[in-house]
């Protein structure tokens, strides 16, 4: 059974072979040909995330100073390294609210639906959440070796 997108007419659905039946997207794997189209749809995506969110830049302009100071107090690579993984884990967070904000907008348009709020929220809370425990990694690593350096 074939029923056509709106969106996208090169697209078609279709009921998979067997016993479930699932539909799938035809050509779907289409969509990034080879792998440096994939690497640059997803330099649009950060391109996109730094340009247009606010809460993204600030992210991406802590995690720079953060490193900068972990490299002045000289912390261990394991230490750098978590470091890395708490603020690439915000990034990530704050770009999967972005992109949850933009389906949900594209869902329901302009209305008001309580679900909507919830989604929204909920991906906001996310990356609040992953950004209050960076902190305080970020306060575990560096404030010992800062107070050291500063003879204190």
């Amino acid at each position: 059974m074939n029923t056509p997108n709106p969106q996208n007419t090169s697209v078609s659905l279709q009921a998979a072979p067997g016993p479930r039946r699932r539909r799938r997207r035809i050509g779907a794997w289409k969509v990034a040909g080879d792998l440096p189209s994939s690497f640059r749809y997803a330099a649009k995506g950060l391109i996109y995330g730094f340009s247009s969110q606010r809460n993204f830049r600030i992210h991406v302009i802590t995690g720079a100073v953060v490193f900068g100071l972990g490299l002045w107090l000289g912390l261990s690579l394991e230490r750098m390294a978590v470091l890395v993984l708490t603020v690439a884990a915000v990034l990530v967070l704050e770009l999967l609210n972005t992109a949850t904000e933009a389906v949900v907008d594209l869902a329901i348009g302009r209305q008001f639906h309580p679900l909507a709020r919830i989604a929204k929220d909920c991906a906001a809370a996310a990356v609040l959440v992953a950004a209050l425990a960076s902190m305080l990694i970020a306060l575990l690593l560096l404030l010992p070796p800062l107070l050291a350096r500063l003879g204190l």
